[in-house]
């Protein structure tokens, strides 16, 4: 039998991207949270602004709060009160008066200027004004940030801090969030065992399935974790059985290539249907999507690299759309390669690789160790992908070539 990396009828990295977003459709189902624990979590409806912010003028600096006509005379302006944050002044600012303000305080009616207090001599009664001053100087207006009736966040929009802070400004406490799905992760092989248990002769250590609940965790997924499966075609089944009953989609590593023990592409095969396998992309080739019962089905390679590049490229833009968010391409640069790279025609080929200025302050990049599928000192060192075109060979030092800087989860 030949090896499936030498197989034809490759699905190019893109479409395989593509049919993963039309396929997929957000888990039903939403909560309500409290707004402070929502980072992270993808909003289910758009909120709202109900008032103006700042819901009033108010002052950008300490200092007094006058009527810039008063200035004009040079004469000394009265002092009638003062006009703290949360103790407003109550009274109104007539010809020839003005009043103490701090940072934040509210702007009294009648004064249309607030003059920093280093421009000002303080007299016990009076203040005298020098320096240029304008018209509206060091006034926050009503509504400058936010507009009352106007979208704060959209429905969709994957909440940040900052969303949190705009939120929590505008009198927000608590949001309606999608439900986070559920995630079913195993891996496969009886050579496996978990980090922190004695090997033995030819085992190894599972890196990919603790890498992966890794990555799901900070994506903000729940995860139903299966564990180590051995290459038993009937545990594997069982496994995908309960898989498909108990969560929104499922990930496994190992079993979706070719070898004697490699049974998870068999038994999706029999169980559910298999949507695509075999992408043209390096690391990663043997990808398979499919559903089981319905429920979306992801097998990365079992080499540790390829299950990472693999997750990064196709599972987390997937993931996305299942969340209830929206998936954009990557960002992408071009930088001078310092080394050259290796590569046939046939897959976009996504090496690990360093990026940086240089000395001129150009963007240059390296490769990032040893470019092989079970090397991961590599991808922890690098900070992008080098992509090289599917259809492109060997890169020579000098060239220009693409790079993807990382995202999470990989990189923070």
């Amino acid at each position: 039998m030949s090896d499936c990396c030498s197989q034809p009828g490759l699905m190019p990295v893109e479409t395989a991207r593509e049919r993963l977003l039309d396929t997929l459709q957000p888990v039903p189902g939403t909560e309500d949270m409290a707004l402070e624990l929502a980072a992270g979590r993808v909003l289910a409806e758009p909120v709202i602004a109900a008032l103006d912010l700042p819901p009033c003028d108010n002052s950008a600096m300490d200092g007094y709060a006058l009527r810039l006509a008063d200035l004009h005379s040079g004469k000394p302006l009265e002092l009638i009160g003062k006009s703290f944050a949360g103790k407003p002044f109550t009274g109104t600012i007539n010809p020839g008066t003005c009043v103490r303000i701090m940072t934040g305080a509210v702007v009294p009616p009648g004064a249309d200027t607030v003059v920093m207090q280093e421009q000002v001599e303080a007299r016990e009664e009076s203040v005298l004004v020098s320096g240029r001053v304008r018209a509206g100087d060091h006034i926050r207006r009503r509504g400058e940030d936010i507009r009352e009736g106007e979208v704060l966040l959209a429905a969709g929009s994957r909440i940040t801090v900052a969303h949190i802070a705009l939120l929590a400004a505008a009198g927000v406490g608590s949001v309606t969030v999608r439900r986070r799905p559920v995630i079913a992760l195993f891996s496969t092989g009886d050579e496996l065992r978990q980090p922190g248990e004695q090997l033995g002769t030819g085992d190894i250590y599972d890196s990919n399935r603790t890498a992966l609940k890794a990555a799901l965790a900070g994506l903000g997924l729940e995860i139903l974790d299966l564990g180590i499966l051995p290459d038993t075609r009937s545990v594997i089944a069982d496994a995908l059985e309960r898989a498909a009953r108990d969560a929104d989609a499922i990930i496994t590593s190992g079993g979706v290539s070719v070898g004697e023990a490699d049974y998870t592409r068999e038994v999706l095969k029999d169980m559910g249907e298999i949507g695509f396998w075999k992408v043209a992309m390096k690391p990663g080739k043997p990808f398979a999507f499919g559903r089981l019962q319905g429920t979306p089905f992801f097998g990365l390679p079992g080499n540790p690299v390829s299950a990472l590049v693999t997750f990064y490229q196709l599972v987390r833009p997937a993931l996305a759309v299942m969340q209830g968010g929206s998936w954009s391409a990557p960002q992408t640069m071009r930088a001078r390669l310092l080394q050259p790279l290796n590569k046939k025609p046939g897959r976009t080929d996504f090496q690990r690789g360093f990026f940086r200025n240089d000395e001129t302050g150009t963007l240059v990049v390296e490769p990032a160790g040893t470019q092989g599928s079970h090397i991961l000192s590599g991808l922890a060192s690098a900070n992008c992908f080098i992509v090289l075109d599917r259809k492109s060979g060997p890169a020579a030092a000098g060239d220009m070539v693409t790079i993807e800087p990382l995202q999470a989860p990989l990189l923070r």
